[in-house]
């Protein structure tokens, strides 16, 4: 069976503008990034003469939307792109790029047009920090957005009856190559002892999947005359908001801590498994997440890649990861600790690729709505859009 050909559509209040998107994902592959498109309806009855418009925006926000300190707001917007649909000023073939607006421009009917934005090549890919549950309002994050509305002019007021607004993601795979598996040793002398404490740590390769267990090897020589009490292994994940503050994040998102130990002379060898999941972090603040904030499809943020030549300073939120081993030594006076910290890159699997030509050919359309988010009503959404409702759209032949 070919998979289906969905479809996500979206229409505003007063029903003058509905959005269709054949996808909600579009991918930075590094080099270059999926172009977004989609096709535009219209009722000109609802229009009363009023021009039809999208833009494509990506904002960085460093708080709520009410903060505001010194006449500075929390929000900086790093790119905005506007294109007007209708009328349109060429020709619906020559704006036409894909198959899937092709198809959906012949079922909707003479009333739709296509629209096609470009990402360039200095953008961030989408990612957010997870609010704690006492925050209220958007927090700090990446975000991408379609936003299509109706007006007299590009830069009339908007009425929130007449646009409608889809959030949509940037987001990276996994490259094709990845490095050697990382490995990381050290040597610790001690006073009053003779000879040295050795420890090596090492995983088995250097790009981890979302949901995949991460096998930490880890092996101590303790030559010292020292006591290791404890022996911790943890996934850190490193946020950095580089855009303001350059603040940094580091949170533990799995941690094993068995209590072993390690006596003078002896050697300690073994297999540590961390599972970093979102599921197992949930509810606490500060967590990078992908894409939108509290989304049930959400999950840890995957490592940035940034392209050489770009600067990391516009990037917003840059996220990494690495495997720390404490080791926890006795001392006569307290205790010490010696460790080491393995980088890692934590991303989704490319998926494979879907040829346009093994799509269904029928459309199954879906509402653009995020009724599966936390506390959310079924019947709201952004801006006061509604989701769904086939009276826009013309019945299909």
């Amino acid at each position: 069976m070919n998979p289906k050909n969905v479809v996500f559509k979206k229409i505003c209040k007063d029903k003058s503008v509905a959005v269709y998107m054949g996808r909600r994902d579009f991918v930075d592959r590094v080099d270059s990034v999926d172009p977004v498109d989609g096709v535009i309806l219209i009722d000109p009855e609802a229009l009363q003469g009023r021009k039809v418009f999208v833009t494509l925006s990506c904002t960085f926000r460093y708080g709520r939307d009410d903060m505001d300190v010194m006449g500075i707001a929390f929000r900086r917007e790093l790119y905005l792109s506007t294109r007007q649909v209708y009328p349109a000023l060429q020709d619906r073939e020559k704006g036409t790029h894909t198959r899937t607006q092709a198809k959906l421009l012949r079922k909707l009917g003479q009333d739709a047009y296509p629209f096609f934005f470009e990402f360039p090549d200095n953008l961030p890919c989408s990612v957010a920090l997870q609010p704690s549950a006492q925050d209220g309002g958007k927090q700090c994050a990446v975000e991408f957005e379609i936003h299509a509305f109706s007006a007299e002019s590009q830069d009339a007021k908007i009425r929130k009856r007449s646009s409608v607004k889809l959030t949509i993601r940037k987001v990276q795979y996994a490259p094709e190559t990845e490095g050697a598996a990382p490995s990381v040793e050290t040597t610790r002398d001690f006073v009053m002892s003779d000879k040295p404490l050795h420890v090596k740590a090492s995983l088995d390769k250097e790009i981890y999947y979302h949901g995949d267990c991460v096998k930490v090897h880890v092996i101590v020589t303790n030559h010292s005359s020292k006591t290791i009490k404890n022996v911790i292994v943890s996934v850190d994940q490193v946020s950095t908001v580089v855009l303001y503050s350059n603040d940094c994040y580091v949170k533990s998102v799995a941690i094993e801590e068995p209590g072993d130990s390690v006596s003078p002379g002896a050697t300690l060898q073994k297999v540590y498994t961390l599972l970093p999941l979102l599921a197992n972090n949930r509810e606490r603040r500060g967590i990078a997440v992908d894409g939108k904030l509290k989304h049930e499809d959400t999950n840890l943020a995957s490592s940035s890649i940034v392209k050489d030549g770009v600067l990391k300073e516009v990037m917003g939120i840059m996220v990494s990861y690495r495997i720390m081993v404490k080791l926890i030594v006795a001392g006569m006076i307290g205790s010490s600790e010696v460790g080491v910290e393995i980088p890692f890159k934590l991303m989704h699997p490319k998926p494979d690729a879907v040829k346009e030509s093994e799509l269904e050919e029928e459309m199954e359309f879906q509402e653009f709505k995020r009724s599966y988010l936390k506390g959310m009503n079924e019947d709201e959404d952004e801006e006061g859009n509604v989701s769904g409702g086939d009276d826009i759209a013309p019945k299909e032949k």
